[in-house]
């Protein structure tokens, strides 16, 4: 998870009405903002998957935020926070652990066919660990893809 803060000038109410003019008119992105204390309100975006295959192919980021009105007038807080889809990390994590498994069985077990299990437990763990930089990799550039689109829609 990484977080990202800063500060704008402008109220609450303005902010959540330009986020929502901006991002409810692209397809694919959900936005959904919420009232959380006086002047507080939480939102939470994320872009939707219409196929099975873009769950790993596409961006599929979760961006948490919350917009604080401060003390002094006119004047926010925004604290975001992006994580990664749960099922991104789980099929990292299925990869990688069957493919330890399987590595493990092979080299306790002591059959004929364990050599056969130690090289399918090692191609899915090698399979495991690219997809889980590549991931890695796309994240870091994906963060930086909403951190303009959300300065954009700011800062108009």
């Amino acid at each position: 998870m990484k977080k990202w803060n800063f500060k704008i000038k402008n109220n609450t109410k303005n902010i959540s009405e330009k986020l929502e003019s901006a991002l409810r008119t692209v397809d694919g992105f959900v936005l959904n903002i919420k009232k959380v204390k006086n002047d507080s309100l939480a939102f939470r975006l994320r872009k939707r998957g219409l196929y099975a295959f873009q769950v790993i192919f596409q961006n599929k980021i979760i961006v948490n935020g919350k917009i604080i009105k401060t003390n002094t007038k006119n004047e926010t807080d925004l604290e975001i926070s992006f994580t990664q889809d749960f099922l991104t990390k789980l099929i990292l994590f299925i990869f990688i652990l069957s493919g330890l498994g399987l590595s493990l069985i092979a080299i306790i077990s002591k059959t004929n066919n364990n050599s056969y299990m130690l090289i399918v437990g090692g191609i899915l763990l090698i399979i495991g660990i690219a997809l889980w930089v590549d991931i890695n990799r796309r994240f870091e550039k994906n963060i930086q893809k909403y951190k303009a689109l959300i300065s954009g829609i700011l800062e108009a």
